[in-house]
């Protein structure tokens, strides 16, 4: 079994593929409160918040760093109507 901590975790998709392979998380950090609720709720591991925040010094020891992209469509769709909104 290895360790992994999920970075940017949004809904878990790297948590889960990890866990039906038998690995473990020790640590996930999610800025989204919703998306951080969710993966609490689906995984048991609460998510810290910002990732600029967290003491590196707190993130347990792992052999696998996930890191996750935004998700393409709903940024656009979030930036696109703050630009509107700005202007």
């Amino acid at each position: 079994m290895l360790k992994f901590i999920d970075l940017f975790a949004g809904i878990g998709g790297f948590h889960l593929a990890l866990q039906k392979l038998g690995h473990q998380c020790v640590f996930a950090c999610e800025i989204d409160k919703t998306l951080a609720e969710l993966y609490e709720r689906n995984y048991g591991t609460k998510p810290e918040g910002d990732i600029k925040k967290v003491d590196i010094k707190s993130i347990p020891s792992h052999d696998i760093l996930c890191a996750g992209f935004h998700c393409q469509p709903s940024w656009k769709k979030r930036y696109a109507s703050w630009a509107i909104y700005k202007q």
